[in-house]
C-alpha cells in the first residue's frame, strides 16, 4: 500500500531512500538541494487509539452491562458510543492479551495457558513467532506513539530476569516506546514490583499515604499523554491501558468498599436474576434471554453456612468498591485526553474484561489465592476467614471472592474465566468510541466480535495495510477482522462468523449462531480427576433463538452437532490447538513442560545489589532440601540488622537476615503461619560465614523439615518448619540480596529490612531429593487438612 505521502508501508521499518541527484562540491553552491528530512507520520487522519483492558471482570458486573458495580465512564463512554453485546475473550488473560496485540489467535502466538505454564509445544510454548509481530510494533514503524501502562502477562518465564532477552517485553521487542507497569499475571495493589522500562522502580508513597495501583497507573498514562501531545501535537498516540485490576487480590481502600456495604445480601442466586433484568431494561439482552441454570458444583446462597455469609458478603462488597475505583481512575484518563482537545478524534476500546469473572477463589472465598494455586485451600477454614473478614481489600489481605459471586458476575452465562466453552468465561461487555470516526451515538452492536479483531480494526481506521514484511521478517496474515463495517451499520452481517475456542481442555466453536461446546475442567478445583478428552459431553446451542446458551440441543440434533466438532478439529489443526493439553500441576515443572529454565543445576551464587528477581529468575528450592550461605562483615555489639536475602513476601516465601546481630531463617506459609528459627548467639564481628540448612521430610510435596543455623560451620540454633509451599510462593513478590523489596517476608525484622553490614556473596544450593515430580494434590490436601 502507498499513501497519500507516497511512502510504501508494506515492509517495515520503511525503506530509507537514497537520495539520487546532483551533489555538489560546495554546500554554499546555489545548486545544492536535498528534500527535507519529515518525521515520519502514519496516513493523514489516523486516529489515536486508547485500549482500555481490565482483568477478570464478568460480563453482568459493570452497570454499562447491567451489572451492580457502578461505572459511570463506561456508562459515559456508551452514550456517545457503541457496545458491543456479543464481543468475546480467549477465557484466559495471557491469552486474551496475546491474541489483542498481535491480531492472531492465542494458539497462533504460542500462549495456549499462561505464560507460567508453557510447554515445548508450538501453541503453547509461550513464544509469540517473528512472523507474527505485534500492533504496537506496525504502528511504531508507521509513526505513531506508542505506550504501555500496566499488566504484562505474555513474558515467557525464563525471559523475566534483569538479563532478559527482551523480545517479549513490553519495551522490548513488543513495540512500546515507553512501558510502565509489572510483568506476570497479577500484583499486589499497595506493594507492586514495577517496571519503568526495563528498570525495577519502588512506589513513592506507602498505602498509609495513599497509595494505590491503579491510580499511579493512571497518574502515570495521563503524564505520558500530555507530554506527547505537548511535544509531537501531530503524532498520534497508542495507549494500551491495562491496570491489574480486577484480578485478585482485591485491594481497593475502604471508603469504596464501604459504598456498598449491605448491597449483596440476598446472595448470588438472587443477584443473577436482578442482573439479567437490568440486561433486559438496558437492552444488553434480549428479552426473551432465558437465566442459564445453576451448575451443581456451584452451591445455592441459602445452603451456605449463616456464619460465613458475612464474609461472603464483605468479599462482594470490595470486589464491587475495587471495580468502581478502577473505573473512575479509567475516567480520569479520558478526561485528560478531552481536556486536551484529543478525544474526538481517539478511537477508544474500553473492554471490561479479559475473559469471565474469576473462579479461583474457592467456594468458601480466600484470604490467600495463593493457598489454591498450591493446593492447600483446605487451611483457610471458615473459622479462620471469619477472623479475616475486616482485613479483606487492604494491604493485610491478599484476598478473593466466592465461586459463587464470581458466577454471579458473569450472568446471565454458564460458567466462569477459564472456561472457555462457554460465554461465561469468554464473554466480555465491550464500548468503542471515536466521535470522529463514527456516526452513531448509544447504539448496539450485535455483530459476533472477538478480540484478534481489534488490530485488524486499529489498522483499518488508520489507513494502515497489514505488513509483509516486519524487521525482515515475512508476516503471516493477520487472523481478526475489522470491526470497522459495524460501526455506522448495526443491521451489517457479522465478517466474524467462525470461531474456537480451548482452555486447558475446555473447548468450544462458534459458527454463524450456533456454537457447539463441551466443559472438560473446573477452575477452582487443581486437584479435580479430570475425564478423557473423548469422554467429554459436547453441547449444542442456537444462538439465533437462545442466546444465553440455555437449551442444550444436542440430543435433537446430534448431526448438527457432529459437523460443529469436525470443524473444531479443523480450526485446532489449523491454529496449533492440538494437542490438547489438561495438564495442570505438572506444566508448573519446566522439566515436566519441557520449557528453558534460566537456572539449572543445583548450585546459584547470587550478589549484593540483586533484586527483583522474579521466582523462575532463582533455583528452585520447594520440596527438597537447601542451604543458604552468605560471607558478611558485621558490627559489634549487635547493631547488624537487616535482610542477608529473601524470596517471597508477606504471603508466602522464606528469608535469612540477621536481627540484633544474631543469625535467623524464617519461613512464611501462606502469610498464616511463620517458623523463625533464630541462633543463639551473636555473630562475631568482622568477616564471617553464615549459613541456614534445611532437610526436608521427603516423602512427597509440601512437607516439612528441619533447620540448622551455622556460624563458620559451627551449629548455632536449631529448629522446625512444620509445612512447606508446594508450587509457588508469590505471582508478584520477588528475590532480593541485602533487602526485602515489597512487602517483607517476616512481620519479625527489626525494622528497616536494608542489612546495614556487608554483604559479599550468597549461594544457594540444593539437594538431590527433589520430589516435586511427585504430583500427589491428594497428599498435599491431607498434609494441609491435618496441620489444622
Amino acid at each position: 500500500m502507498v499513501d497519500r505521502a507516497g511512502e510504501f508501508r508494506g515492509v517495515l521499518p520503511i525503506p530509507d531512500r537514497q537520495h539520487i541527484g546532483l551533489t555538489t562540491y560546495d554546500a554554499k553552491d546555489p545548486d545544492t538541494a536535498f528534500p527535507p528530512i519529515e518525521p515520519l507520520l502514519p496516513p493523514e487522519g489516523a486516529p489515536n487509539v486508547l485500549v482500555i483492558l481490565l482483568d477478570d471482570v464478568g460480563y453482568g458486573a459493570s452497570s454499562a452491562f447491567g451489572g451492580p458495580v457502578h461505572t459511570p465512564t463506561a456508562e459515559r463512554l456508551q452514550r456517545d458510543g457503541l457496545t458491543y453485546t456479543r464481543f468475546h475473550t480467549t477465557a484466559l488473560c495471557a491469552p486474551t492479551r496475546a491474541a489483542l496485540l498481535s491480531g492472531r489467535n492465542h494458539h497462533s502466538v504460542g500462549m495456549g495457558l499462561i505464560t507460567e505454564t508453557a510447554t515445548s509445544a508450538p501453541g503453547s510454548c509461550g513464544i509469540r513467532p517473528n512472523t507474527k509481530a505485534a500492533l504496537p510494533m506496525t504502528l511504531k514503524l508507521n509513526g505513531y506513539s506508542t505506550a504501555q501502562f500496566g499488566k504484562c502477562h505474555e513474558v515467557p518465564p525464563w525471559q523475566t530476569s534483569p538479563v532478559g532477552p527482551f523480545d517479549a517485553w513490553p519495551s522490548g521487542g513488543g513495540g512500546f516506546e515507553h512501558f510502565y507497569g509489572f510483568i506476570g499475571g497479577e500484583n499486589n495493589q499497595y506493594f507492586p514490583a514495577l517496571y519503568d522500562g526495563f528498570a525495577p522502580v519502588e512506589p513513592d508513597r506507602t498505602p498509609e499515604e495513599g497509595y494505590h495501583l491503579t491510580e499511579d497507573l493512571a497518574d502515570r498514562a495521563i503524564e505520558w499523554v500530555r507530554t506527547q501531545k505537548a511535544l509531537a501535537p501531530d503524532k498520534p498516540f497508542f495507549v494500551y491501558f491495562a491496570p491489574g485490576a480486577t484480578h485478585a487480590p482485591h485491594h481497593v481502600p475502604a471508603e469504596w468498599a464501604d459504598k456498598y456495604a449491605g448491597r449483596f445480601a440476598g446472595g448470588w442466586d438472587a443477584e443473577r436474576e436482578s442482573i439479567l433484568d437490568r440486561q433486559k431494561q438496558r437492552q444488553i439482552v434480549p428479552e426473551g434471554a432465558d437465566l442459564t441454570d445453576r451448575p451443581d458444583a456451584i452451591p445455592v446462597w441459602d445452603d451456605m453456612d449463616d456464619a460465613l455469609k458475612p464474609v461472603l458478603e464483605r468479599q462482594m462488597e470490595v470486589y464491587a468498591g475495587f471495580l468502581e475505583h478502577t473505573d473512575f481512575h479509567v475516567g480520569r484518563v479520558v478526561d485528560a485526553i478531552d481536556a486536551m482537545g484529543a478525544l474526538d478524534n481517539t478511537l477508544v476500546y474500553y473492554i471490561i474484561g479479559d475473559n469471565g469473572a474469576s473462579a479461583e477463589g474457592t467456594l468458601n472465598g480466600a484470604f490467600n489465592e495463593m493457598a489454591n494455586f498450591n493446593g492447600l485451600a483446605a487451611i483457610e477454614t471458615p473459622e479462620f476467614m471469619a477472623e479475616m473478614k475486616d482485613k479483606l481489600g487492604t494491604a493485610e489481605a491478599y484476598n478473593h471472592y466466592s465461586v459463587g459471586w464470581a458466577w454471579a458476575m458473569c450472568s446471565p452465562f454458564q460458567w466462569t474465566k477459564q472456561v472457555a466453552s462457554h460465554w461465561g468465561g469468554t464473554r466480555n461487555g465491550t464500548i468503542v468510541h471515536w466521535p470522529d470516526g463514527i456516526s452513531s451515538k448509544g447504539e448496539i452492536r450485535s455483530q459476533f466480535t472477538h478480540v484478534i479483531d481489534v488490530a485488524a480494526t486499529v489498522l483499518e481506521a488508520a489507513g494502515l495495510p497489514h505488513p509483509t514484511f516486519v524487521n525482515g521478517v515475512q508476516q503471516a496474515p493477520i487472523e481478526g477482522t475489522s470491526m470497522l463495517y459495524s460501526f455506522n451499520d448495526a443491521a451489517a452481517p457479522e465478517r466474524h462468523d467462525l470461531q474456537y475456542f480451548e482452555m486447558a481442555g475446555n473447548r468450544g466453536i462458534y459458527h454463524k449462531g450456533w456454537s457447539a461446546v463441551t466443559r472438560h475442567s473446573t477452575p477452582w478445583l487443581p486437584n479435580e480427576v479430570l475425564p478423557a478428552l473423548d469422554d467429554d459431553v459436547w453441547e449444542l446451542y442456537d444462538g439465533t433463538t437462545d442466546w444465553t446458551q440455555a437449551h442444550d440441543l444436542a440430543a435433537e440434533m446430534p448431526e448438527k452437532l457432529a459437523e460443529l466438532q469436525r470443524l473444531w478439529l479443523i480450526e485446532a489443526v489449523k491454529y496449533n490447538v492440538l494437542p490438547i493439553d489438561d495438564r495442570r500441576f505438572e506444566r508448573l515443572n519446566p522439566t515436566i513442560a519441557g520449557r528453558p529454565q534460566l537456572v539449572s543445576g543445583n548450585k546459584q551464587v547470587l550478589f549484593p545489589g540483586m533484586k527483583r528477581l522474579s521466582e523462575h529468575s532463582v533455583i528452585d528450592i520447594k520440596n527438597r532440601s537447601f542451604s543458604v550461605t552468605a560471607a558478611v562483615e558485621t558490627s559489634t555489639n549487635g547493631a547488624t540488622n537487616g535482610v542477608v536475602v529473601a524470596q517471597g513476601g508477606r504471603f508466602g516465601g522464606w528469608a535469612l537476615y540477621v536481627k540484633k546481630g544474631r543469625t535467623a531463617f524464617v519461613y512464611n506459609l501462606l502469610g498464616m503461619r511463620e517458623f523463625t528459627i533464630e541462633a543463639t548467639e551473636d555473630i562475631p564481628s568482622g568477616s564471617h560465614q553464615i549459613r541456614a540448612e534445611f532437610a526436608y521430610d521427603g516423602g512427597g510435596l509440601a512437607k516439612g523439615g528441619d533447620v540448622t543455623l551455622y556460624h563458620d560451620g559451627r551449629s548455632v540454633g536449631t529448629g522446625r518448619v512444620e509445612q512447606t509451599q508446594p508450587m509457588i510462593f508469590s505471582a508478584d513478590e520477588t528475590t532480593d540480596i541485602g533487602d526485602d523489596y515489597g512487602m517483607s517476608v517476616s512481620v519479625g525484622y527489626p525494622g528497616e529490612t536494608r542489612f546495614n553490614g556487608r554483604i559479599d556473596v550468597v549461594q544457594i544450593e540444593v539437594g538431590d531429593d527433589d520430589h516435586s515430580h511427585l504430583i500427589d494434590p491428594e497428599e498435599v490436601i491431607r498434609v494441609a487438612t491435618s496441620r489444622q
